[in-house]
């Protein structure tokens, strides 16, 4: 990710709701959509074609879509894309205190969480904390856009291993609440995909849309390298590692 000759790269495709409508329909796109939805595209030559939400990206107001090479190939500026908007207000009847948000159930059911003594085990690649969050923070809600891992100190950066993160890796922030907005609260925690990739200036880096949110402690991050959206949908990387033949 920190190798890339780019700021904020966004994977795949980025969608938005046409600008010359109001904020309405950009903010219904945005807050809507949710990760693991389905895209299908319903215009130009790849009529037909279905891809997945990957993410979410603030200020510009994108939402990024997994699309195979071959349709990839066939979209041109201008398609229209729509996504079969479904999880917004997922709760879990056992833990009201945690926030549910911006994830399929279809795809939250694949995350591999588990239930241990009242608390629930989410497997995660990397645990940072809430001082390392730049951009995004102080927002009104944490239902569109996303809250970038500042990775300017270098120091940082290598202490809690944030060099290593990959587009869609699963990640906890300690002692950050994202209930109502975005803020700094001891005991709390968060979790995210990194949605986009990292950038120089201060106070931003790499993008992570938040999916659950507690400020109890209910929720113990589980280090597991393999914590990645890409594992768990069949897309991106992964998909082209199944399509790779066996060597014998």
């Amino acid at each position: 990710m920190f190798d890339w000759a780019g700021d904020h790269v966004e994977p795949g495709v980025s969608i938005t709701a046409e600008r010359n409508r109001d904020d309405i329909s950009i903010g219904g796109l945005c807050i809507l959509a949710c990760v693991g939805n389905e895209a299908k595209v319903i215009g130009g030559s790849a009529a037909g074609s279905r891809g997945v939400v990957t993410g979410k990206h603030g200020g510009v107001e994108h939402i990024m879509v997994d699309f195979t090479s071959s349709v990839l190939d066939k979209l041109v500026i201008g398609d229209r894309i729509q996504i079969r908007a479904f999880g917004q207000g997922l709760q879990l009847k056992h833990f009201p205190d945690v926030h549910i948000m911006n994830v399929d159930p279809g795809l939250f059911r694949k995350m591999g969480i588990s239930v241990q003594e009242r608390m629930l085990t989410v497997p995660v690649t990397h645990v940072i904390p809430a001082s390392c969050m730049g951009s995004g923070i102080g927002s009104r809600h944490s239902y569109s856009g996303d809250y970038d891992i500042q990775v300017s100190d270098g120091e940082i950066v290598q202490k809690y291993g944030l060099q290593s993160l990959r587009l869609g890796d699963v990640i906890a922030i300690k002692d950050a609440d994202c209930r109502y907005g975005r803020a700094i609260r001891s005991g709390a925690i968060s979790l995210g995909i990194i949605s986009h990739a990292s950038c120089l200036r201060g106070g931003h880096g790499p993008g992570v849309t938040v999916v659950m949110t507690t400020a109890e402690k209910r929720i113990i991050p589980k280090i597991e390298r393999n914590a990645n959206i890409s594992r768990y949908l069949g897309i991106g990387r992964e998909r082209t590692a199944r399509r790779m033949p066996k060597r014998r």
